[in-house]
């Protein structure tokens, strides 16, 4: 980063040659397969594109799983793409469990489906085989990947390794999670050559700043950061969850990622204010979720003793 620091005075590379190598050997796939991006954000916009350019006269349209991240529907919307939502919970009202399978249709109106995984914001992750048949029944498959960092390799679903088999694919990835880089906004695009050459035609040049892609290379080369942070999630996440499930009126559910969403008896925002006022602790509502309403919030698994904090916290409101 010291060397990035000193080389601001140059643009960057505009082909990202050295960050695409770093990342094509993460994912050992060949350069030409790896798109860099202003954030996973950046990368969605070139989806609404893409997918608006698909069908002719019709009117463009994609399946989104949901609830889901806000930010797809702004990428859809920006190219006048209709996003059909794509339930996948049995019932919000009790937070039943998820379905195990997408049910898949045949003779589908839209030729485009967006999928999480792991999903934000429940957290399930998927097995490979069960998103592998959507591949067969859309002509271009979107899935954000941008929390499978959180899980080691040999946990992870990646559809990585299906990408030279299906050239209607398309992995997006983020840097800005697991390695919380969030201010240097950078993730990438797993793509066949040719979408990716065309996305590249699309955009402004230098989407990635110099500081954001010596940042990416560092941290995908980072090992020792990675084993640590798989080895210390799983048991935080559990004891963290444990904690919630026995504080009244919470009800969470199991996830694979570095959070976990929560139903909660009483309405989150009141919750949510008191928290920060009289315990200095934020949770993150879902109001943002459309299908989910004021009843649930999500928390992130952090430090034993700043997860300890938010437990006594929501524990001594809860016993009001």
């Amino acid at each position: 980063m010291q060397g990035a620091l000193a080389g601001l005075q140059h643009y960057p590379d505009p082909q990202y040659q050295a960050l695409r190598e770093a990342l094509g050997n993460y994912h050992q796939l060949p350069t030409e397969w790896v798109l860099p991006g202003n954030g996973a954000a950046e990368l969605l916009t070139w989806v609404g594109r893409e997918i608006s350019t698909q069908v002719g006269d019709l009117t463009p349209a994609a399946y989104v799983l949901t609830p889901a991240f806000a930010d797809y529907g702004r990428a859809l919307q920006s190219f006048g793409v209709q996003m059909q939502p794509w339930p996948i919970l049995d019932s919000l009202a009790e937070l039943a469990p998820l379905k195990t399978e997408l049910p898949l249709c045949r003779d589908l109106p839209v030729a485009a489906c967006l999928v999480n995984n792991p999903h934000n914001p429940t957290g399930h992750l998927w097995t490979a085989q069960v998103l592998l048949p959507l591949l067969d029944a859309f002509s271009l498959v979107v899935v954000d990947e941008a929390f499978m960092d959180f899980l080691p390799p040999a946990q992870a679903q990646s559809l990585i390794p299906w990408l030279a088999d299906y050239p209607n694919l398309v992995v997006l990835r983020s840097l800005t999670k697991f390695y919380t880089l969030p201010g240097l906004r950078i993730g990438y695009a797993l793509s066949h050559p040719d979408r990716l050459r065309r996305w590249q035609q699309w955009r402004d040049p230098w989407p990635v700043n110099g500081l954001a892609a010596a940042a990416a290379i560092a941290a995908v080369s980072d090992h020792e950061f990675q084993h640590r942070s798989w080895q210390w999630l799983p048991s935080t996440r559990q004891t963290l969850f444990d904690g919630l499930a026995s504080t009244p009126g919470l009800h969470p559910l199991p996830g694979a990622a570095n959070f976990l969403l929560v139903r909660s008896e009483q309405a989150v925002p009141p919750l949510q204010a008191q928290l920060i006022k009289q315990h200095k602790v934020v949770i993150r509502d879902c109001l943002s979720f459309a299908e989910l309403g004021d009843r649930y919030l999500r928390v992130a698994v952090r430090t034993t003793a700043e997860n300890e904090r938010l437990l006594t916290a929501l524990a001594t409101l809860q016993a009001l």
